[in-house]
């Protein structure tokens, strides 16, 4: 007799990744150059693959499929638990949580008390922190892979969530199965549905935590989840989780189409860099400072970009916006900060030209039409 099928499915999703990841990173990998922060194979050894876990039902579910399926496929799992501090006694719940994680035959296995600030909102704020310390624990731990237990309900709320507010495609397009720095971040539960996921604990009776800020109205997400997602299952039927999902897919792969084309079309419109395949300019000689326009320009690349006006305004606007916001985050403007209405009023000064006085973006970044070039400088 097979397992749950529940748990045949958990098992299923996660053999699927982990097929990739030792794709991703063989054993023996063929000798090449090796990138500075990407993780490192030794003498043949078996790859890491690390599991974040609360010790909630989704996290826990993926646990227990990493504890079964890593070692038939000769890789080591191991696994990270983040105390956030925010309720009384948390340490000793990620202490609990860690020793589960051991329980399952999981190592290493490694609890990392974190301090969450307050930019961007508390959950904001928690979840940057989470993923410092889960970016810090893969790297002392030469882990390649970090399974997170995200599910296609969570994929609804983040799309529900984008169209509040008026997001671009790319938020609509949710959360990726393979995101983070050479593919660390890995989601195997995205096809699958929450209640799926907390039945396969109950299967294997695996004792779980239900996070009191995950039923808080006070935080939006769990809004969404609670009020908003069940009216909208009252109101149009079942379905719209999946729906909802089914619209990150298709809007993810037209976004990343839309992106590899403003990156190309970057490259074309850009004044400040040289032509592929030009010889770089001579280096200023010791203590002369470098000149450009006026004699005061920055040296290209740090915390200049220009861009040709006429080449931009022949784009279609979700290129040309694309290529804008990149330009503007070359040129110091943090991302988390540029908003669509700044991208907006950097588009007027392409298509609706009148003389307009330059414009200031976060991170000191100012952005001038001069002539027939669109100047972007940090100041």
């Amino acid at each position: 007799m097979g397992p749950h099928p529940a748990v045949a499915a958990i098992r299923l999703a996660v053999r699927r990744v982990l097929h990739d990841v030792l794709v991703d990173f063989p054993t023996s990998p063929p000798p090449q150059p090796a990138l500075a922060s990407a993780p490192a194979l030794t003498g043949g050894a078996a790859p890491l693959v690390l599991v974040a876990c609360s010790g909630g039902a989704d996290s826990m579910a993926l646990a227990s499929a990493l504890a079964f399926e890593a070692p038939k496929l000769g890789l080591r799992a191991g696994g990270v638990t983040v105390d956030h501090g925010l309720q009384a006694g948390s340490d000793a719940r990620a202490a609990e949580v860690a020793e589960r994680l051991r329980l399952l035959g999981l190592e290493p296995v490694e609890s990392v008390a974190v301090s969450v600030g307050r930019e961007g909102g508390p959950e904001a704020a928690a979840r940057d922190a989470r993923y410092a310390a889960l970016d810090a624990a893969a790297e002392r731990h030469g882990a390649v892979a970090v399974l997170l237990g995200h599910t296609r309900d969570d994929q609804a709320e983040t799309v529900l969530l984008g169209l509040a507010r008026g997001s671009g495609i790319r938020s609509l397009s949710g959360m990726a199965q393979v995101s983070g720095a050479h593919g660390r971040y890995r989601r195997p539960f995205l096809r699958l549905d929450r209640q799926t996921v907390r039945r396969a604990c109950l299967a294997q009776s695996l004792p779980v935590w239900d996070d009191p800020h995950n039923v808080d109205p006070a935080y939006t997400r769990s809004r969404v989840r609670h009020e908003a997602l069940p009216v909208l299952e009252k109101a149009l039927g079942k379905g719209v989780v999946e729906a909802l999902a089914r619209t990150a897919q298709l809007s993810r792969d037209d976004a990343d189409a839309l992106d590899a084309w403003a990156a190309r079309a970057e490259a074309e419109v850009r004044t400040d860099l040289p032509p592929a395949g030009a010889a770089p300019a001579a280096t200023a000689s010791a203590g002369q400072a470098p000149t450009g326009p006026a004699g005061a320009a920055p040296a290209p690349g740090a915390d200049l970009v220009e861009l040709d006006a006429v080449g931009l305004h022949a784009l279609p606007t979700a290129v040309r916006r694309r290529v804008l916001r990149r330009a503007a985050i070359a040129a110091g403007a943090p991302a988390g900060s540029l908003f669509a209405r700044h991208i907006e009023e950097v588009d007027r000064l392409i298509t609706g030209w009148r003389g307009q006085r330059p414009l200031n973006l976060p991170g000191r970044v100012e952005v001038r039409r001069e002539g027939g070039r669109l100047v972007i400088r940090q100041g």
